[in-house]
């Protein structure tokens, strides 16, 4: 009789004798794909310097040869006005003996006067007078016409009547006049001449930024800012006045031209700087007397005038197509 044993009761799990483990499979190591490299993805980046030189390039290659030269004249007269020494070492205010009414050469290269005081010197460091003249000038009238303008356009109703009517009334008397009788009133000199001419521009920067701004104040943009809440001078400092300034930009380069021709006949009418001051339109009135034997006193002068009205208009119009 065979006995049984009962592995079950015995909580005991018995393999088969002829079973084996079951081979684990090894874990092989994939080597990484070989990364390949482009050429010229390993070749050097260019340094910010060769960028900047590379997109300067570029924008002098696309920018009009007029509007370099004019860029040109304004820096050129720019360095006169701030460092006049580096371009000449004669005086302007002291002559020579015996170098009187000389013309163009190696050692005057624009002559001399009657005096025998070097023109070129005299061009250069009156260029001091002129700039600083014009930029008081057009500051007075940007500052003034950007304020009065923005009111009226601004606020409207009866402020907007008052401040028009008398910007209308401003802008019927000639500039040249209106000018002439503010300095009258200030009295004689560059600064006063400067001011005077700022005046008489106020006039036109008013009624340009008024227009601007009514322009402005009409936008979607604007109005949802006054519908969410924004308060009026809020919503004008940072939305109205910022979007209103790109004429006034181009027409403040424009008055700059203008502002130099108007102080330089201020100067040869001897309303400007007293002699011996080299300011340009002095210069300009001092060598009318000697067109015949000494044209250089005149022509000079009133070609870097010319040069300079001409090089601001040019800007001007640059600015305007939204190309600084």
């Amino acid at each position: 009789m065979t006995t049984h044993t009962h592995t079950a009761d015995q909580g005991l799990l018995i393999a088969p004798a002829h079973s084996t483990p079951s081979p684990t499979p090894a874990l092989q190591r994939v080597p990484p794909a070989a990364v390949r490299v482009p050429a010229a993805a390993v070749a050097a980046r260019p340094s910010a310097f060769s960028r900047a030189f590379s997109s300067a390039a570029r924008t002098l290659r696309a920018t009009p040869p007029t509007l370099l030269l004019a860029w040109a004249v304004i820096a050129l007269v720019a360095l006169w006005a701030l460092v006049p020494g580096l371009f000449t070492g004669y005086s302007p205010i002291q002559g020579t003996a015996g170098q009187q009414l000389q013309g163009p050469s190696a050692a005057h290269w624009l002559g001399t006067d009657a005096l025998g005081r070097d023109v070129y010197a005299r061009v250069v460091y009156g260029a001091v007078h002129s700039l600083s003249g014009a930029f008081v000038a057009v500051a007075v009238g940007l500052v003034l016409g950007t304020l009065l303008g923005l009111v009226a356009g601004s606020v409207g109703r009866w402020v907007d009547d008052a401040i028009m009517r008398t910007v209308d009334v401003l802008l019927s008397v000639p500039s040249l006049l209106l000018s002439l009788s503010i300095i009258i009133i200030l009295g004689f000199g560059t600064i006063n001449a400067a001011i005077a001419v700022g005046v008489a521009s106020v006039a036109a920067f008013a009624r340009l930024v008024r227009s601007e701004v009514v322009r402005v104040r009409r936008a979607e943009y604007v109005e949802a800012a006054f519908g969410s809440g924004g308060r009026f001078s809020a919503v004008v400092w940072r939305h109205v006045l910022p979007n209103s300034l790109t004429s006034v930009i181009a027409m403040a380069a424009l008055q700059f031209g203008s502002a130099i021709l108007s102080i330089s006949t201020l100067g040869f009418l001897g309303y400007g700087a007293p002699p011996p001051t080299p300011e340009w339109g002095l210069l300009i009135a001092e060598g009318r007397n000697y067109l015949a034997t000494a044209w250089w006193l005149t022509t000079v002068p009133g070609m870097i005038v010319v040069a300079v009205v001409l090089s601001a208009n040019r800007i001007s119009a640059a600015i305007a197509k939204g190309r600084p």
